[in-house]
C-alpha cells in the first residue's frame, strides 16, 4: 500500500505565489511595467496564507494599467490528486465566488490581450480632473469622482481587492461582515469620493500622444456632522412643517473620514503619498460643509507621512507659529497647572480652524513645542552630538513640555491608569513619554531634512522618501501607551 503523499510539499506562500503586474500595450504586443507582490493574503486564503495542492504556482494577475481592467491567470508544474478531504485549493472560485475580482477578470487571456490592443487612444480617468503635478518621472495627476459615478463604481470594483492585500484589516466599500453573500450595499455610494492618482507620460510607439498608469488611490467617507446651537432655537410657528422630499447630504455640515489609502509599491518613496494626501486634505480644508478631517485607523507608516504633512499645513498658520511654552509657569508642588502654553486660549479654535482631528492636533503641536526645546534637553536619535549642558531655564523649558505631553497621555488612558497604584501610574506616564521624545525627536529629524529640500520658489516641500510613502492606511494600533 503506497503511503500517503506529504502534505506539507504541496503547500505554498499565497504571498509569494501571487504576482500583480500592471501592463499596458504596445505595438509588439502587452508591455509589463512593473510586477510586486502583496503585503497580506489571509482575507482570502486564511490565516496561515498558504494555497494546497500545486507545485511551482503561480497566480497572476494582471492589470491593464490605465482602466486596471484585471486578468486572472494560474500556472503550476503538478497538481495534487484529492485524497479524501484534502483537495486543491479552488483559487479561481475563492476570487470569483468572493467578490473578490469581477467577472471580467475571469475570461480567456486572448480576450484581455486583444481588447487592450483595441482600447482607444483618447482614454482618460473617470471623474474630473482635481489636480496635477510634475513628479521626478513624469507629470502627475489627481481625478476625483464620487461612487454614484458607474464609471468610478466600475474602476472601484477592478481594485477594490487591493485594499486586503495591501491594507491590514482593510474590508470593501460596502462589505458586510454578518452578511451570508458577498454583494456589496452601496446604498449610501452618494457619501463616497474617489481620489484617483495617475502618472501620465508621452506614448513609448507616439511621443504625440499619452498614456495613463495607475498609481495609487483614496477614498473618503463623510458622515454627518451634529454640534447642537449654543442657544435653544427659538418655537417654530403652529402652522411650520418638517421639510419634504430628500435631502442633499453634500450640502449638510460633516465630519469627512479618510478610510483607505493606497501608492502602488512601483511608485513608493518618489513622495507621491504626500502630494495625494495633502491634495485630498486641502479640499476638504476649502470645503465649507466639513468641520473636520480625520483619518481611520492609521498603520505607522501613514501615521509618519500624516505626522509630517499636518506639521507642515500648521506651521504654515501664523497663529499656530506663534504658540509657544508658557516660560512664565510655575510648576505647583499639588493642584491645578497653571496655563503651559501661551496662546492657550487660542489653541481650540486653531484646531477649528484647521479642521484637524483633536488627538491628532495635540500631537503635533507637542512636535512644534518640542522644536523650541534648546538643544540641551531636546531629545534626539543622534548619539553623537555635542549636546551643551542645561541650564535651570533649560531645565524648566523641557519640564513644562513634558507636563503638557503627561497631560494628553493621561487624558487619553485616563480609565486604565485609575486601576492602578500611583507610583505604578507614573512610572507608566514616565515610560510612555520616552517613547513619545523617541517618535517625535525621529519625525521631526525627517521633517528638517524634507524641509533642506524644499522649492522655495513656491513653498512646497518635498518630503523625505523614508517618510513620504504608505502603502496602507488602516490598521488596528496602540495609541500611545
Amino acid at each position: 500500500m503506497a503511503g500517503l503523499p506529504d502534505i506539507a510539499e504541496w503547500l505554498q506562500d499565497a504571498n509569494e505565489a501571487l504576482n500583480i503586474s500592471l501592463v499596458s500595450p504596445s505595438k509588439s504586443g502587452l508591455k509589463t511595467l512593473a510586477t510586486f507582490h502583496p503585503k497580506f493574503t489571509y482575507p482570502i486564503f486564511g490565516d496561515d496564507e498558504k494555497i494546497f495542492g500545486y507545485k511551482d504556482l503561480k497566480v497572476q494577475l494582471r492589470y491593464r494599467a490605465n482602466d486596471m481592467r484585471p486578468h486572472l491567470r494560474l500556472t503550476y508544474s503538478k497538481k495534487f490528486k484529492p485524497v479524501g478531504e484534502h483537495e486543491p485549493t479552488d483559487v479561481v472560485e475563492i476570487l470569483e465566488e468572493g467578490g473578490h475580482l469581477p467577472k471580467v477578470a475571469f475570461v480567456k487571456g486572448s480576450d484581455f490581450d486583444n481588447s487592450s490592443q483595441q482600447l482607444g487612444d483618447n482614454w482618460a480617468p473617470p471623474g474630473t480632473l482635481h489636480d496635477t503635478f510634475q513628479g521626478p518621472d513624469g507629470q502627475y495627476e489627481i481625478w476625483k469622482g464620487s461612487l454614484l459615478d458607474p464609471a468610478v463604481k466600475q474602476l472601484n470594483s477592478r481594485i477594490q481587492i487591493l485594499v486586503p492585500l495591501f491594507i491590514e484589516g482593510g474590508s470593501y466599500i460596502g462589505y458586510d461582515p454578518e452578511s451570508d453573500t458577498s454583494e456589496l450595499d452601496l446604498s449610501d455610494a452618494d457619501r463616497w469620493t474617489f481620489f484617483f492618482l495617475y502618472r501620465k507620460q508621452a506614448s513609448v510607439d507616439d511621443p504625440e500622444k499619452s498614456s495613463y498608469t495607475f498609481v495609487g488611490y483614496a477614498t473618503v467617507y463623510r458622515f454627518f456632522y451634529f454640534r447642537p446651537p449654543p442657544t435653544p432655537p427659538t418655537s417654530p410657528a403652529e402652522n411650520w412643517e418638517l421639510p419634504t422630499g430628500d435631502l442633499d447630504f453634500s450640502q449638510l455640515p460633516c465630519r469627512t473620514r479618510l478610510s483607505q489609502f493606497i501608492i502602488l509599491p512601483p511608485f513608493q518613496g518618489k513622495g507621491s503619498g504626500a502630494r495625494l494626501y495633502n491634495a485630498v486634505f486641502k479640499y476638504y480644508h476649502d470645503h465649507p460643509q466639513t468641520h473636520e478631517f480625520t483619518v481611520e485607523n492609521p498603520n505607522e507608516a501613514f501615521d509618519d507621512l500624516r505626522d509630517n504633512c499636518d506639521l507642515a499645513f500648521l506651521r504654515a498658520m501664523p497663529e499656530f507659529r506663534d504658540l509657544r511654552l508658557n516660560l512664565k509657569a510655575t510648576i505647583p508642588k499639588s493642584g491645578p497647572l497653571p496655563p503651559l502654553i501661551t496662546g492657550a486660549e487660542n489653541i481650540e479654535k486653531i484646531r477649528l480652524q484647521a479642521k484637524i482631528a483633536p488627538r491628532q492636533f495635540s500631537r503635533v503641536l507637542e512636535m512644534h513645542l518640542m522644536s523650541q526645546l534648546p538643544l540641551s534637553v531636546r531629545p534626539s536619535m543622534s548619539l553623537d552630538d555635542d549636546v551643551p549642558s542645561p541650564t535651570a531655564a533649560d531645565k524648566h523649558k523641557e519640564k513644562l513640555w513634558q507636563l503638557i505631553v503627561k497631560q494628553r497621555l493621561y487624558r487619553h488612558n485616563k480609565e486604565v491608569l485609575s486601576q492602578i497604584d500611583l507610583s505604578e501610574r507614573i512610572e507608566k506616564l514616565s515610560e510612555t513619554l520616552g517613547s513619545v521624545e523617541l517618535e517625535y525627536a525621529r519625525l521631526l529629524a525627517a521633517h528638517d531634512r524634507a524641509m533642506k529640500h524644499s522649492n522655495p520658489s513656491n513653498g512646497k516641500r518635498k518630503l523625505d522618501e523614508s517618510l513620504a510613502e504608505a502603502a496602507s492606511s488602516k490598521k488596528a494600533r496602540v495609541e500611545d501607551a
